[in-house]
């Protein structure tokens, strides 16, 4: 990411952070309009032009956008044009930033756990991931398969997400589109998520003095995610978005061979 980009995201997030009344229609107007831009070279052309100005950009952005979204996301677009971005798939990637985080704030459950947990069948079950990842497949089609599976059990919020990626997947896995939207989810929840591979289910004490260590050594709240992984043996391994730390029995035995071997 660059310089550019990342000043335009914290410029964004700023504009979404002191907007009243944030609901799931601008979360869903945004996932459009990332998705309308994802669909139109000329279109991510013209908005990070920066031989244009901010006004020509917020012209275009209005003419495209206006009578499709709300006021609150259609502010938000234009907050994101006005800004420079390193390229214009970052401009796509912002966007789809703050389609993520309207929905979590205008969310009453846990789209990080939902989204942990449609993670997990996706991961358990090659054939649809496959369904859901192809680049060939019809995306009506993924998406009818996406309410299938969601509709009754996931909210509105989590299903939007899951079919905004499965429509507009971009250089990601069905996975790392799901990881991705669960991390920033979290972040706009106020938490970080850290993903716990262990040989054997953590009891609730267990989980809560983990959850406190790692609250610690980040300095913000953490949430545990489980996910059994017999090859783990004993002990448990952590992963915070790119942090690792291992513990596992399995880590411990295969340095031992390394010493052995050197």
């Amino acid at each position: 990411m660059g310089s550019a980009t990342r000043g335009a995201v914290v410029s964004a997030r700023n504009v979404l952070a002191e907007m009243p009344g944030v609901d799931f229609a601008t979360a869903e107007g945004l996932f459009g309009a990332a998705a309308s831009l994802a669909g139109s070279m000329q279109l991510r052309s013209i908005l990070t032009d920066s031989g244009r100005s901010v006004d020509e950009k917020a012209q275009v952005a209005r003419k495209v956008f206006g009578s499709k979204l709300t006021d609150s996301a259609l502010n938000l677009i234009l907050a994101a044009v006005s800004a420079r971005w390193s390229s214009q798939d970052d401009l796509i990637a912002g966007i789809e930033q703050l389609a993520l985080r309207a929905a979590a704030s205008s969310a009453d459950a846990d789209l990080a756990s939902e989204l942990f947990q449609f993670g997990l069948t996706v991961q358990s079950d090659a054939s649809l991931e496959f369904a859901l990842g192809s680049r060939t497949g019809a995306s009506a089609s993924k998406v009818e398969l996406v309410q299938r599976l969601l509709r009754g059990k996931a909210s509105a919020q989590t299903i939007a997400i899951v079919e905004h990626f499965v429509r507009t997947p971009g250089d990601r896995s069905i996975r790392e589109s799901l990881d991705y939207a669960r991390s920033v989810v979290a972040d706009q929840s106020g938490f970080a998520v850290a993903t716990v591979y262990t040989a054997h289910q953590l009891n609730a004490p267990q989980v809560a003095r983990l959850e406190r260590a790692l609250s610690e050594k980040y300095d913000r709240g953490v949430r545990i995610n489980q996910v059994i992984d017999a090859d783990v043996i004993g002990g448990f391994r952590v992963q915070i978005a790119d942090d690792v730390i291992d513990g596992s029995v399995a880590s411990r035995i295969n340095d031992l061979r390394l010493q052995l071997a050197s």
